[in-house]
């Protein structure tokens, strides 16, 4: 007597596994963004020298969800990446959001990444070397009718003086270590994470370096001391340096802001400039 083999779980048919997803949602509420997000994956930036960085990204991937539909199909957006790129760059970023769109049947498609830059910053006097890291950033986003946009952001850490204090008192002055973030909206045009880096940096009282010995130190000091500035004047002066290249079309949209982190007080002192225009698919953007 023979016993009819009983086929395992994963050999059966899918077609009888129900799918809810694919299910009406009768609320009438669409959804702007819907996705995945915290994935770490390999990515690979071109530098200003000719270079190129290799690091590790956080992303996050999310689609337009129109009212009818209950959810979306989240395995679909890691399929996306995966059949696309196994390292991600600028270039493949456009081409993962464009099979996004295909395999998940939405009308727009959004992709951000975050990761670490490291640049080499010698010391302002002794000229001794050392790794300095960034938080840079990527977005893109697609339109089903082939619509692409991008943003490049730099967050930088730097110091700041407060002119306030430097004139009231007799000795010495308080400064903070600001935190600077600059957004842009390319054009056709790369804007280099290098170049909004040393631009935040050279509008702060006075730039950070990874080793300082006692001349470096000295030098520093003396250099914050002659540079006072308030975070309305660092939100200023990095504006006048990014509305050069919003006059010149360089970029369509800029972001600045500046949180000093009070040395004197409890609270942080904050200012932003935004200008230009942001675009219809980073309108729901958050700073």
């Amino acid at each position: 007597m023979t016993t009819e083999a009983i086929p395992p779980r994963s050999n059966r048919a899918t077609a009888a596994l129900p799918d809810i997803q694919k299910t009406k949602d009768e609320r009438g509420i669409a959804i702007d963004q819907v996705g995945v997000s915290n994935i770490r994956y390999p990515v690979k930036f071109p530098l200003r020298d000719g270079g190129m960085i290799d690091t590790i990204a956080t992303l996050s991937m999310r689609v337009s969800l129109p009212h009818s539909e209950k959810g979306t199909h989240m395995s679909r957006f890691m399929i996306a990446l995966q059949e696309k790129v196994q390292v991600l760059s600028p270039a493949s970023v456009q081409e993962v959001l464009a099979h996004m769109l295909e395999l998940l049947n939405a009308e727009s498609a959004y992709f951000d990444m975050t990761f670490p830059l490291f640049l080499q910053r010698p010391a302002p006097v002794t000229g001794l070397p050392g790794l300095m890291d960034y938080d840079c950033g990527f977005r893109g986003a697609m339109t089903r009718d082939g619509v692409y946009d991008r943003i490049v952001e730099v967050r930088v850490n730097a110091a700041s003086l407060c002119p306030c204090s430097r004139e009231i008192s007799e000795y010495g002055a308080h400064n903070q270590r600001s935190r600077i973030t600059i957004k842009v909206r390319e054009t056709e045009q790369i804007v280099w994470f290098e170049d909004l880096i040393e631009t935040a940096e050279r509008n702060a009282s006075c730039q950070l370096y990874p080793i300082l010995k006692r001349p470096d130190e000295k030098h520093v000091t003396e250099r914050a001391y002659e540079n006072p500035k308030f975070v309305e004047d660092i939100v200023r002066d990095v504006a006048l340096d990014m509305n050069k290249h919003l006059e010149s079309g360089t970029i369509e949209w800029f972001f600045v802001s500046s949180n000093n982190y009070e040395s004197i007080h409890n609270h942080d002192a904050y200012a932003q400039i935004e200008r230009g225009d942001r675009g219809a698919l980073h309108s729901g953007m958050s700073q």
